[in-house]
């Protein structure tokens, strides 16, 4: 990857597979728009103890995140399983560590979104993106939903929601991300990439 190419980071924490099945949904969204491409990263899982056991590169799927991919990034995708209506731990972990960002106004002006999955359906999806978004506008994001325009929100009777694209997961957390659950994610990432052009040409613009 170029270093001169805008990306969307696409940072996300999947328990079940779920989460990050909807975050490759919305990378390829991404890498569907000429000009950007999109970065997958995840996050470690926290533990009461305090020492860490963890390998410092996962065994599988995509690489932890650090401070530098969020800073550089052009937009950023934030995905996690709901847990009690908010971010599992982990990203909210990470989130919090972020505010070396929020101090230098790292992240104003960038496009963000948010993504989910619950067991139920009224299991916490829109409360979680909700919730989730709240940290991004602290840091001066701009927040991008999925319009009505994507008229599979009218058609869906699982996941998918005008806050952010989401997943029906069933109670054992064994049921795939479905095709308008996978729709809206594609759309949901093409959305913010677009998003994210007209932004980095205007921040260019006005460093001029």
């Amino acid at each position: 990857m170029s270093e001169m190419t805008p990306y969307v980071l696409v940072l996300y924490y999947s328990r079940s597979g779920a989460t990050a099945t909807m975050a490759q949904q919305i990378a390829a969204g991404v890498e569907s728009v000429p000009g950007i491409q999109a970065r997958l990263r995840t996050v470690a899982p926290v533990s009461t103890t305090c020492e860490a056991v963890d390998p410092e590169i996962p065994e599988q799927g995509a690489v932890y995140a650090d401070l530098d991919d969020l800073r550089n990034c052009s937009a950023l995708a934030l995905g996690s399983p709901t847990r009690f209506g908010n971010m599992a731990a982990p990203l909210k972990y990470f989130i919090d560590s972020t505010s070396s960002l929020w101090m230098n106004g790292a992240l104003i002006d960038k496009p963000a979104c948010a993504f989910t999955s619950t067991s139920s359906l009224h299991g916490g999806q829109e409360s979680t993106l909700l919730t989730m978004l709240v940290p991004l506008l602290h840091h001066g994001m701009v927040y991008a939903g999925v319009p009505y325009s994507e008229t599979t929100l009218l058609e869906t009777h699982t996941g998918g929601t005008p806050y952010g694209a989401s997943h029906l997961a069933g109670t054992r957390s064994d049921r795939s991300v479905d095709e308008h659950e996978r729709a809206l994610c594609v759309a949901q990432g093409k959305r913010l990439a677009r998003l994210a052009l007209a932004l980095h040409a205007m921040r260019q613009e006005e460093a001029l």
